[in-house]
């Protein structure tokens, strides 16, 4: 975890990266606060803040007799996976330019990159 910033909101980032990459499926139930801050090793207190700040986000809603669920809403999913999609490009394109290359330089790495990939 990163220490410069709030645990439930790296916590918050971890659980939407697993929803859009498909571990936690749409309309499927959570595993329980007390179970997902055992596996993160945090308080509960803090898993249950991140909770609450992915029910507003509209990631998670609550039966609250039940538990919490996965968003049935795929375009929303979608829509999130497209901004942090987005945000990482951004974050990527500044660091290269930081590093004092051009538009060029920066697209040939990324083809290079993709290449490697491929054969990995």
């Amino acid at each position: 975890m990163d220490s410069s910033r709030p645990i439930y909101i790296q916590l918050v980032e971890r659980i939407t990266r697993e929803i859009i990459a498909g571990k936690y499926q749409p309309g499927e139930k959570m595993p329980t606060v007390r179970e997902l801050a055992e596996t993160a090793r945090v308080n509960p207190n803090t898993m249950q803040k991140a909770f609450s700040q992915l029910e507003q986000e509209g990631m998670l809603f609550a039966d609250r007799t039940v538990g919490r669920y996965v968003t049935q809403d795929r375009e929303r999913i979608k829509a999130k996976g497209r901004q942090l999609a987005r945000q990482l490009g951004e974050s990527f394109l500044a660091d290269m330019k930081s590093l004092g290359l051009g538009e060029e330089e920066i697209m040939e790495l990324l083809k290079e990159l993709t290449e490697q990939e491929k054969k990995a």
